[in-house]
Order: structure tokens, then sequence, then C-alpha cells
């Protein structure tokens, strides 16, 4: 603490840097890190290294390396390159490994170095092959920028949806162009137009907000006043003297690294007035070894860093590093790899310059002052406490003490702060104690993961632009449960979004061991996850199906609670007779229907009811399928069965759909031996008279040219008696042996409504009615015919005679009736039909007889 702003860099007046080492690496290399191509992930990310690629060698001991590490340095996997001329590597946002060949594809490889998929940049690409890549993020997602050997662009903005667009030619990266000197490598126009044009790519494309093009392939690009662009190695260029930076904070981007190597790039704008050109000229010359720039400011600039070499300033001037670094653009500053460290390189937080600047009488600065002296038991803690509280400004200190806590690299100096930050607070009422402990969680958490043996070195900027979620899930992709398990419960996250969800990562990769066998391995999953809310067993047996333990997701399957998951994963399994065995079980519908048909497809016919047969549920609800869907199968299924009374129904109901009489007369006749064969005698009776009817029907539509088919036997003896046939309805009555009754009223009723009364007349007195008469009068009065039911009254019988006359309307009739047979019920339905004004004799009469009635 003493010794806090050694480190400390100026440039300009109020802005300093800091370098500090991350770690010693430990991955011990031979190569120098100009011999390999490296590419290090953002926040904290892995490194990738290919060693031996500037080889031509075919021997197998020649070949590229392929190794990725953590950013301390420890090896987490690695592979020999056996496929193409790799020209670019980079990282994808979800810590994936991008491997750009010469011809084009881009083969994406995870952490370990397992291979996922692969994808090309199309046909023009292939052709003329890769001059440059650059692989970059957006808001879009991750991109990749080629340029091709026809010096042309092709950009994919997402490689997740890929989308491969060709852009405009840069002037003046043609072959046409000037070509620039030849450097000490051998490099001449190719080189230069080729890293000019990755630039323009760069610092044009994969910048948000970014500005216009010049023509020279350069731009302008936003820069916060007070940002400052690093420098570090690139083969100088003949750039003109012209080239300047904008006092407005705009940075002029040069068309190759390295051409602004004649000026200064400290952007202040100070003196200058708005739109005035601002030209310094480079104090200390760049060395020919100058490889690119990038961003080392604040948040907004450190977007665009998809920067192409490494450097560091400081007091005005170019700060030396070693010449072997490989620079990572980061949010906050720039990460510099070296053969033998990893350091951090950030402009210090506004907190911390308050506090630890040398003088300072920041009131943070106070505060750590007074608890230092308080420790030592000083009066002087008194003092500068009071200091603090006379000018009001205890709160602020406390808050600038956790705020600089959170920026400190080391843990010592973090709890100093906090500890200062604890003193403050006990001298406040009402200070909110959240930020306090929400920083001391976040520290805790980034000092976790800062350990050597993890190597994710984010700092609290970094941390809080990621997110915890996204944290976890980088903890998951290098197989760190255990962490990633305690951080949740640490954090009290919940189940579903923290535990329960690293659990299911965990189980995912405990399926891809073969030293286990398949029940060691489900029982140990099922031990560990138990019923944990959010966990799927389904998905963890798809990973093990997609790992080829068929045997194994089985079992997995065994503990899903939920048939909807089990059974979709079965029958992609070809375990279609267990997942029928289930959805039965489940006793969804819906699910057996997915099976069965499922089943349909993938068996023959034979075998399908065969398995069928087993399952009574699965065939019944196939045979409802097949009666709305599939009749013809229906048939099949019966046959197979034997099932003589189902096939006749199915013969009746097809006879329906038959067109011509002979077809129908036939199904029909196929029902009919079917019912003989199931011994259903009514069935087949009802067959027969069915066939004799259309017969019958066929006959009288010939002979009288009138539509008779598909008429009910009913409707077709009215339709005769409608007709005037009067002896064919007969004959019709005597073939289907029609009961008496039920001819009556057929043919009352179809008289009435021909108005035929004479023949009603005649067919009422040719034989005694087997109905009676009363249906005469209520057909003619329902008719509005009165007069003919009045003839039918008087031989109505006497316990229905009261109701014809009152049908009839001949009250009078009704009241004789009803006193003779001394029907007190009879008497009082009269009364309610009578009429004061018009019926008062009669009512006169009922009530007399009434009266009579109940005095007896």
């Amino acid at each position: 603490m003493d010794c806090y702003t050694a480190n400390w860099n100026p440039l300009g007046e109020d802005t300093f840097y800091r370098k500090f080492e991350l770690y010693t690496m430990g991955w011990n290399l031979k190569e120098e890190l100009r011999d390999c191509m490296v590419a290090a992930a953002p926040y904290g990310g892995p490194i990738a290294l290919l060693k031996n690629h500037t080889r031509r060698e075919k021997s197998p001991g020649a070949r590229p390396l392929l190794e990725i590490y953590s950013a301390s340095g420890l090896l987490l996997a690695s592979i020999p390159w056996k496929s193409g001329q790799l020209v670019q590597l980079g990282w994808t946002a979800g810590e994936d490994l991008l491997c750009i060949q010469e011809d084009g594809t881009v083969l994406i490889y995870n952490l370990f170095c397992e291979f996922k998929r692969h994808f090309s940049m199309g046909n023009e690409v292939l052709q003329n092959h890769v001059l440059e890549a650059k692989v970059f993020h957006s808001e879009f997602g991750t991109g990749v920028a080629i340029l091709t050997g026809s010096h042309r662009f092709s950009l994919a903005t997402n490689i997740e949806d890929l989308k491969l667009r060709r852009m405009p030619e840069v002037p003046g990266a043609s072959p046409r162009c000037s070509p620039a000197p030849a450097q000490p490598g051998g490099r001449g126009a190719d080189a230069a137009a080729r890293r000019s044009a990755a630039a323009a790519v760069l610092l044009g494309c994969a910048v948000p907000g970014q500005g216009r093009h010049r023509a020279a392939g350069g731009g302008t690009g936003p820069l916060p006043p007070g940002q400052h662009l690093l420098l570090h190695g690139d083969p100088p260029w003949d750039e003109p003297l012209g080239w300047c930076l904008p006092a407005d904070g705009r940075v002029l981007q040069p068309p190759v690294p390295g051409a602004l190597h004649r000026h200064r790039l400290h952007l202040d704008g100070a003196g200058v007035t708005q739109g005035e050109a601002l030209r310094v000229p480079l104090q200390h010359p760049l060395a020919p070894q100058a490889d690119g720039l990038v961003h080392a400011a604040p948040e907004p600039a450190a977007r665009g860093g998809g920067g192409l070499g490494a450097a560091a300033a400081g007091g005005g001037e170019l700060q030396r590093v070693h010449p072997d670094s490989h620079l990572v653009p980061e949010l906050d500053g720039v990460r510099l790899l070296s053969r033998s460290s990893h350091e951090f390189l950030q402009e210090i937080p506004e907190a911390s310059q308050e506090i630890f600047r040398i003088a300072s009488m920041a009131p943070g600065a106070l505060l750590l002052e007074a608890q230092k002296e308080y420790e030592k038991e000083s009066q002087k803690a008194d003092e500068y406490l009071r200091e603090i509280k006379d000018q009001k400004l205890l709160p602020e200190a406390v808050s600038q003490c956790i705020e600089a806590a959170g920026h400190e690299h080391e843990p010592d100096t973090q709890k100093a702060l906090l500890r200062a930050a604890s003193f403050g607070k006990c001298f406040l009422d009402k200070f909110p104690p959240e930020s306090f402990v929400r920083m001391c969680q976040d520290l805790r958490v980034l000092n976790a993961i800062r350990d050597y043996q993890i190597g994710i070195p984010l700092t609290f900027t970094q941390y809080k632009r990621l997110t915890i979620e996204v944290l976890l899930d980088r903890l998951v992709l290098r197989r760190l449960y255990p962490l990633a398990i305690r951080m949740c419960e640490y954090l009290r996250l919940s189940e579903i979004q923290g535990v329960s969800r690293i659990l299911a990562h965990w189980a995912c990769y405990k399926v891809q061991q073969k030293d286990k066998s398949d029940e060691e391995v489900a029982q140990a999953i099922n031990h560990k996850l138990g019923d944990t809310p959010g966990i799927s067993y389904s998905e963890i047996a798809a990973r093990a199906y997609d790992c080829g333990r068929t045997e194994l997701a089985i079992k997995l399957l065994e503990y899903e609670p939920r048939s909807g998951e089990q059974v979709p994963l079965l029958l992609k399994m070809k375990r279609s007779k267990l997942a029928l065995s289930k959805a039965i079980e489940s006793g969804d519908t819906d699910l057996v229907y997915t099976v069965v048909l499922h089943l349909k497809n993938e068996l023959n016919r034979g075998t399908f009811f065969m398995t069928l047969q087993n399952q009574p549920v699965a065939l019944s609800l196939y045979r409802q399928f097949c009666k709305h869907q599939e009749r013809a199968t229906l048939k099949d299924l019966y046959n197979q069965d034997d099932s003589h009374q189902e096939l006749g129904s199915f013969h009746v109901h097809a006879s329906y759909s038959e067109k011509r009489i002979e077809g129908r007369v036939g199904a029909l006749q196929n029902a009919l031996d079917e019912f003989y064969k199931a011994k259903n005698e009514f069935a087949a009776k009802a067959t027969e008279e069915q066939v004799k009817l259309l017969r019958l029907q066929r006959h009288l539509q010939e002979d009288l040219d009138r539509p008779y088919l598909d008429l009910s036997l009913h409707d077709t003896v009215s339709n005769l008696i409608l007709d005037g046939h009067h002896k064919r309805a007969e004959q019709l009555y005597r073939e289907f042996k029609i009961p008496d009754k039920r001819y009556w009223w057929l043919k009352i009723s179809a008289l009435a409504n021909r108005g035929d009364w004479e023949e009603m007349e005649r067919f009422s007195k040719s034989k005694k009615s087997p109905i009676g008469y009363l249906p005469f009068v209520e057909i003619a009065v329902k008719h509005h015919n009165r007069y003919e039911a009045k003839k039918y009254a008087p031989r109505v019988p006497p316990e229905q005679r009261v109701r014809a006359f009152v049908l009839v309307g001949d009250l009078d009739q009704a009241a004789d009736a009803a006193i003779e047979h001394k029907n007190e019920a009879e008497m009082s339905f009269v009364l309610s039909k009578c009429s004061a004004s018009t019926d008062a004799a009669v009512a006169e009469k009922l009530n007399r007889a009434r009266a009579q009635l109940l005095k007896k």
C-alpha cells in the first residue's frame, strides 16, 4: 500500500495508466510468440496457439500443433492440425474456437479441441483463397471478415445465422495501387494491401457506430476525449504527413497498421478549435517492426478492439513492451501476453485515482487514512473522520472506498478498502448496506475465478458487463462444476437458474465418460440429481444417445417423470415398442397416436398389426383413427382378427358410399354374409330386408318415375300414399309385415297431408281401427278441418270422447260426456276451456253437476 502508485504512468495531465501482472505463465513455451499463431478470447478467456504453422514439411513430426491454454498458461487441450492451411484463429462470444483456412472453410472447436461443425465462406473465397481474415464481435453476434486474393471482402456478421455478404471494393486496396517498399520479411505490395484491407474491415465493420471510410481504405471513428490508442509493430507505410487527428475527439484510422508511425496518438483536443485538425509529430519514431494499434481506453472505444497488434503508452511517450508480446483488447484495458507473463494494462479508475493519488484530500482517501490510524490507536483517526463529517462527505467516502475495492486486483488492497468502508459505515445512520454486501460477494467471486488453477482474470467492469449467468456458463464450459455450484449457493441464485442448470450440464458430461458401465453412470446421475427442480432427464438421455450409449439413455429415461419427454426420444432411438408402452401408461391418447403412426411408417404391415394385437388400448385407438381416416386399413384389421360382426358393420357403412345401386346391394350382401358368420340373426335379418327394400325402390323408381331410392320403409309407404298408389303401399305393408298400428298412422297422416278426406273416411270404415278414432280427430284438427274431425268424434271411445269434443270445439257435448261419466277431472278440464261470455250456460251446467257430485 505504501508504494501503490509506483506503477502509475501519467498520460497527459489527468490520466494515469498502470500495468500489473496477472499470472506467471505456466505454459513453458519453447517457441517465440511471434512464430505462433495466437488468438486470445476477450473477458479473460482462453488462449489458442498454433505452433509450427509456417512449416511446409509433410512429415508427421512437423505438423502444426493446436493448443488451448487458460489465461494462466495451463494446458486445456491440444491436437495435431491435420486439416488445411490456417490463415487466422479467433474466438466466438461463446468461447468456441474458429479456425479459418486458406480455402475459406471455417472449422469450429470447443475449449477442449473437440470438433463441433464447419461452414464455408462461399465459392468466390474458395476460388481466390484467403489473404487475410478477422473474427469480430458486434450486436449481431460473432462475425468473420475475409479478404480474398482478388482483393474483395466477404463478410458474415453472424456465424450462427450465416448470410454471406460481398462488400464493395476498397479503393486503393487493388493490385493497381502503388506498392509499398519491400519489408525485411520479404512481403511486398500484396502483403501491404492485404493488411490495409484487414484494417479497414476490422476498424470499419466491427465497431458499431463507425463513421465514413477514406478513399484509401481508412476511415473515421468515434473516440471520446481522453481516450488513447496504443501502437505496436508493423511495416512502415509511406503515407504523407497530411494524416491528422480531428480535434473533436475522433480518430483518423490508418489504411495500414503502422501508418501513423509519424504521429503521436494522444487525443485530448485541448486548445484546438472545433473542426480544426490537430497534427502532433511523434517524439519517438516507431520501430520498423510495428504491428498495429489497439484501443486501451474506457469502454466505448474498447468495443472496437479487434486490434492488429499491441502496445502501451505512458508519460506522453511510447512505453516499451517486450517485442515478443501479444496484446488482447479488453473492455477496460489491454492484456499483454508474453512467454513468461500475463499482464494487464488499464487506465486507472477514477475512484482509485481519487483515493491513492499522492497528497489526495478526497473523502475516500481521508477515510482510508482514518481507518489505518484507528488500527494504530492514533487520535489522528478522529481528526480525519471529523474533517470528512464536517464537509458532509462521509457517504461519498464510503461509496468511493467500495467502488475502488472492486477495481483492485490484489486481495490485500481490496480488504483495506472494504475495512475503510465498513469503518465509515459505523458513523452513518441510514447508509444502505446493499452496495457493500454486493461488492463483498462480487469480489469473492472474482478472486475465486482469478485463481491460477481457474485462470479467468476478469476485472470488475468486465464482470458486470458479462453478468453472473454468462460467467457460470463459462465455468460449465471449462467443466468446473463444483466451483460453479458453490458460486450459485453463495449468491443464492434460484435452483432453476443456478444449481439445477449446472447439474444438468454435469450429467451431460458424465454420460460421455466411457470408463464406467451404463448402470453405474445412471445410478450416479440419479443419486446426484434426484428430483431437483428444473432437471430434465430426457435431455441428459438425449446426450447419452448422441454419444452412442443407447442403453444408458434408456436407463436415464426411467427417471424421467414426464411421458411426453420419454416417448419422442425412445422413438428417435428406434425403441418403438417401449415407447408405445410408455405412451399407453401415460393415458395420453395424443401420445399413443403419435407412437402408433410412427410404428405404421416404420414397420411392415403384418408386423405392425401383430404389434398392435399385443396392445389392446393402442389397437382400439388405431381402429378409431381408421374409421375416420383410413377405411381400407380398418377392413384389413377386421379381416386379420376374424371380426365378422365388425366386418359386417364395415360393409353396411361402405354401402352408403356406393353411388350405383348394384354396388350398394353387393356391399350389403357381403355384410349379410358376415352377420350370418357372426351369428347375429337380428343384424342379418335387417340387412336382408334392406336389400329387398332397395330392389323394390329401384323398381318403383323405374315404374313410377319418382325418387324412391335411399328412402326408409316408412317414407316409401308415405310417399306412395301421397302419390295415390294405395295398392303398392298395401303391397309393402304386407311384404315387410309393417305392424297395423304403424301402417294406420302412416296412412291417415299421408291422406291428411294430401287432403284426401274422402279416402280417409273410407279407410276408417274399412275395418275397425287398431289405433282408435281419436288420431283421426287430432290429425283433422291439426290440418284445420274441424268439419271432418266432427265426423269421427262420436266414434271415439267413451274414455276419450271428452277430449275429442273439446278438440272439435263442441263444449256442450264435451260437458254432457263428462257429466255422464261423473268424472270431476273431465268436468274441470271442460270448465277450463269455457269462456265467460259465450259458454256461460255450459259452465253453469258443469258447476251444478260438480256440486251434486260433491254432495254424494
